[in-house]
């Protein structure tokens, strides 16, 4: 058993009686050099994380088993911290958690904000544009940064993305004598303090708490969460799945939380896109055999706040060898090309979902015969748009799109 203890800020004399006892009788104790500062010297052995620590974990954990194991850990454990890691590699079993009050908690009661109503991106590790899809009008977000650099490069962020009216506080060292509070706004902030102004603002043991109050400027673009973002929203060259063929499209795929998506010939990369967006716990990978659309899904995923999203550049199916098993699966371009359907079918869980868009006479036809194997649901959509003819308006068509669906129903 590993005892995971809770730490704030204010040290030894902010815990309870019981984490003191465990701290006290542990043999080893192990955390960040700044946590085992905070508590006494004792007869346990101390061991501070090695950096990089996920790669050192297991080796570490099963070096000092069979002894009592005590983890220092910022605030609550399990929120976004060591004891969520280690539950992961070890089991819950094997973990007891003595949690400390979070830093959501003490932020959330500096501001009087309710804590059900704030939403919580962590900078900690995770590039800056996971911040991207929570600036939305009247939201209120709290932003963990690690780093000196932290208030000013979320302040830029949301400066650009049109924000900039939007009041912002920065709370270091919570609970702790040194507690501080700044505040401002992100078009202040960005203008005041620049980033990238010495080394030492870029020290990773500098934690923030940075609240910020999503106020919308004139040049502000908010991107709904429902499936069907506009176009103009992607980095493409033509080869996008349109607005209202993308949104019947996700409505099929039924995106639930957790889910893994595969978007074969991505193209713009905009269902796995927009299947990450559905839920923050959702993940996708898209994969495109083009190296400089490859690229623009990249940089689509960062623009719309969804930087985990993993591109593999390659011609399916074969490079969907070794991908993780999906939930669904769409296959927006290639449908023709031998065994591509086939290696989906094959790959996708019980209750896993596929939709497979045609366009051409040619993928009409393969789509046409696995209609009539399987089953499922087939559609046409033909979408047309108003545009100028000579002096007046008229309707030009844009190609029409079959679409089929189905649900794998057979068990493991």
């Amino acid at each position: 058993m590993i005892t995971v203890v809770g730490i704030g800020a204010d040290g030894w004399d902010g815990l309870a009686e019981e984490s003191r006892r465990v701290l006290e009788a542990g043999e080893v104790l192990m955390g960040a050099a700044r946590q085992l500062d905070l508590v006494p010297r004792s007869a346990a052995e101390r061991v501070a994380w090695p950096s990089p620590l996920l790669p050192a974990l297991p080796e570490l954990m099963e070096r000092y088993a069979g002894r009592r194991v005590c983890v220092l850990a910022s605030g609550d454990p399990m929120f976004y911290g060591i004891g969520s890691t280690l539950v992961r590699l070890l089991g819950a079993a094997r973990i007891r958690v003595l949690p400390h009050l979070s830093s959501l908690s003490l932020a959330c009661a500096r501001l009087g904000w309710p804590v059900e109503q704030v939403d919580v991106v962590s900078l900690v590790g995770r590039p800056l544009a996971a911040l991207n899809a929570a600036i939305l009008p009247g939201r209120r977000v709290l932003v963990l940064g690690a780093g000196r650099d932290a208030p000013a490069l979320v302040a830029g962020l949301v400066a650009g993305l049109g924000y900039g009216p939007s009041p912002m506080t920065v709370l270091s060292d919570l609970g702790a004598a040194s507690e501080s509070v700044r505040t401002g706004t992100a078009a202040t902030w960005a203008a005041a303090e620049p980033s990238g102004s010495g080394q030492d603002r870029n020290a990773s043991s500098i934690l923030q708490v940075i609240a910020v109050e999503c106020v919308a400027g004139p040049g502000a673009e908010p991107f709904a969460r429902v499936p069907g973002l506009p176009d103009t929203a992607f980095e493409h060259d033509g080869q996008l799945t349109k607005r209202e063929v993308r949104a019947v499209s996700l409505s099929r795929l039924a995106p639930l939380p957790g889910e893994l998506l595969w978007d074969v010939g991505a193209g713009a990369g905009s269902i796995a896109v927009e299947w990450m967006r559905a839920h923050p716990s959702n993940a996708a990978v898209a994969v495109e055999s083009r190296a400089d659309r490859a690229a623009a899904i990249g940089r689509n995923a960062d623009r719309l706040g969804v930087p985990a999203l993993r591109v593999v550049e390659g011609r399916a199916p074969v490079a969907l060898e070794g991908l993780p098993a999906p939930d669904a699966v769409f296959v927006g371009g290639g449908a023709t090309a031998p065994g591509m359907l086939e290696t989906c079918w094959a790959a996708l869980r019980p209750g896993g979902r596929l939709v497979v868009n045609a366009v051409t006479l040619e993928s009409e036809s393969v789509v046409a015969g696995w209609y009539a194997r399987l089953g499922g649901d087939l559609v046409r959509l033909s979408v047309q748009r108003a545009a100028p003819v000579g002096g007046f308006t008229g309707w030009r068509a844009a190609m029409p799109v079959t679409v089929w669906s189905i649900t794998r129903k057979d068990v493991p």
